[in-house]
């Protein structure tokens, strides 16, 4: 395509047209909200798959109420116009969906009062694999989690990914491939921009929605493969540092991440440090669903052409 349409206040334009001053809140305090979302390519039915855009859209108005941003379409709306953006750009590959909202008065002053200046938009972007890794070495940071009366993580709000943004810097510039964070009890919350799970004793373990995480789309669906898939006890509570050191397993969950093992934490290999059997199994389903190659959870995904 020699043009690239974003969706912006309820038209699909050129995204040469759209613009944002360097007076905006958002770009002056991160007075915004997002989502990330994947449509996926299947070479095999030749069809382009977007993947739980209701479920994603849902999350999205939620994180717009908390921070007082008119959204004034539903989650079918956005659904609607996401996949009439992804007809209109053409992509026969892998995209990932970014839709977001922000604040865009242009007076000083950090508010969030009013809706005069609202905006709502959605681009694309072509993405394959997220990170080239197959397998992570992580380190847990330095810095803390922001916490759900501070800067709630379940907003994905913009300003918040600052936070995600320094772990992610320190672990790299030290050599790892991602961080984990934990929150102000000390208690492992998530990675920058992923969900975390263990692997201990037979059971599949990941921190609760009181522990400063974002409620992650593909977390829940992890969830419900571990168990109705493989038969496997799931239980969310708090997780202590130490115990990433001796869990069976820890993997990553994410929208862009999808399913990813981590093998070492902190220079301590996870069991053998090597990809764990659940998690590739998880991550072997969770591909099937998302390429279209599995009936049962094909209310999963939307067809972008109709085929």
């Amino acid at each position: 395509m020699d043009k690239s349409y974003v969706f912006y206040n309820g038209e699909i334009i050129e995204e040469e047209k759209v613009s944002v001053s360097i007076r905006s809140r958002v770009v002056n305090y991160g007075l915004g909200v997002f989502e990330g979302i994947r449509a996926y390519w299947s070479d095999e039915d030749q069809e382009l798959y977007g993947f739980k855009l209701i479920e994603h859209y849902k999350r999205f108005l939620q994180s717009a109420k908390v921070v007082n941003l008119k959204i004034d379409y539903t989650a079918e709306e956005l659904a609607d116009f996401t996949i009439e953006l992804l007809r209109k750009n053409g992509y026969k590959q892998t995209t990932y969906i970014r839709p977001i909202a922000y604040k865009d008065t242009k007076t000083v002053g950090v508010s969030i009062e009013g809706h005069e200046d609202d905006v709502v938009a959605i681009y694309l972007q072509p993405m394959g694999k997220y990170m080239e890794q197959e397998e992570f070495r992580v380190k847990v940071s330095s810095w803390v989690r922001i916490a759900d009366n501070m800067l709630p993580p379940r907003t994905k709000a913009t300003a918040g990914y600052l936070n995600s943004a320094l772990a992610s810097l320190e672990a790299k510039r030290a050599g790892y491939d991602e961080a984990v964070l934990l929150n102000r009890n000390g208690y492992v919350c998530e990675g920058p921009g992923e969900n975390i799970f263990i692997f201990k004793k037979g059971k599949l373990i990941t921190p609760p929605a009181s522990d400063d995480i974002l409620e992650g789309i593909t977390r829940d669906l992890v969830m419900q493969l571990a168990r109705e898939e493989l038969g496997i006890e799931c239980v969310e509570k708090s997780i202590a540092r130490t115990e990433l050191y001796n869990a069976d397993e820890v993997f990553f969950s994410g929208t862009a991440m999808e399913v990813a093992p981590v093998v070492e934490v902190d220079d301590i290999k996870v069991a053998d440090g090597k990809p764990g059997e659940i998690c590739m199994k998880l991550k072997e389903l969770f591909a099937d669903i998302t390429h279209g190659r599995n009936e049962k959870y094909k209310d999963s995904l939307r067809p972008v052409y109709g085929k």
